[in-house]
């Protein structure tokens, strides 16, 4: 079984900063891709950045500039720093990852933890 655990989200003051971490674990083969996506109450969930296994990464614009995604080597574990934070960023953000397992491709997600930006 695969299992990504997020942590590091909370209550934070527009402006502030707040860094997610995000590590997988059980059997897996190769790590391909990991991403932060999040959803707000009422909206549906968006993509916040990607990071691929050669390195390469994507962000929402609306966050370019503010977040950084990066990881360790093998995208065991990946990180979102996130500075600047604005009220709009207020969401869950769950981790994903796309990889190769025993069995196949798959698509895995965290069970998301919540970011409150408010005064």
């Amino acid at each position: 079984q695969v299992q990504l655990v997020e942590s590091g989200g909370g209550l934070v003051q527009p402006g502030g900063s707040l860094r997610l971490s995000c590590a997988t674990s059980g059997s897996i083969f190769t790590i391909y891709a990991m991403g932060w996506y999040r959803q707000a109450p009422g909206k549906q969930r968006e993509l916040v950045a990607t990071i691929t296994s050669g390195g390469s990464t994507n962000y929402a614009d609306s966050v370019k500039g503010r977040f950084t995604i990066s990881s360790d080597a093998t995208l065991n574990t990946v990180y979102l720093q996130m500075n600047s934070l604005k009220p709009e960023d207020t969401a869950v953000y769950y981790c994903n990852a796309d990889l190769e397992r025993p069995g196949g491709l798959y698509d895995y997600w965290g069970q998301g933890t919540q970011v409150t930006v408010s005064s």
